[in-house]
């Protein structure tokens, strides 16, 4: 029992340090398109994910920025969204697969506190816990990069409209012999 209650323990603090860092962390260390969060070639484009359903099993997970929408962006777009919420949720996406995975290894601390199997079981099913929210992560993180790359198009595509009429206004405000 001392050894539960010792693990117990840990784990709780070991959650609310992960959430803290996972505040502080800098959103500028957390790059999508490099390792290790760009999408890797046994991923599949993403098709491995659906392979394994996580569209029908993800939203069954606690989700904290339901739990605190305070301090946590939605994992909803909204209706009307500008590029930089997509960016801040692909980022939130990164953070949240990086904390997640420092947690599935850190929970291992319980085999220290916990002598047998009671530790070993304990490890094994805290680290089973958080695997989920990485492949979650790594599931909805190419669907928003695509969304992020389709708004960045449109806004150059934008940008040059507007340069293209400037342009025209100048030569027919400027065109000589009429």
């Amino acid at each position: 029992m001392d050894g539960l209650l010792r693990c117990i323990g840990y784990l709780v603090i070991l959650g609310v340090s992960a959430f803290l860092l996972g505040r502080i962390l800098p959103p500028k260390w957390f790059h999508y398109d490099q390792f290790p969060w760009r999408l890797w070639k046994l991923e599949q484009g993403g098709d491995i994910y659906r392979k394994i359903r996580i569209y029908k099993w993800k939203e069954k997970f606690p989700d904290m920025s339901k739990i605190f929408p305070g301090i946590l962006p939605s994992k909803k777009l909204p209706h009307h969204f500008h590029k930089e919420q997509v960016e801040r949720m692909i980022v939130e996406t990164c953070i949240a697969e990086c904390i997640h995975g420092i947690l599935c290894f850190a929970g291992w601390g319980c085999l220290f506190l916990w002598d047998g199997a009671g530790g070993i079981c304990t490890a094994i099913l805290y680290a089973l816990g958080n695997l989920p929210y990485c492949l979650i992560q790594r599931y909805n993180r190419p669907k928003l990069v695509k969304i992020l790359e389709f708004l960045k198009e449109k806004e150059r595509k934008e940008k040059q409209e507007e340069i293209d009429e400037k342009s025209a206004y100048l030569k027919l405000q400027y065109r000589t012999g009429t």
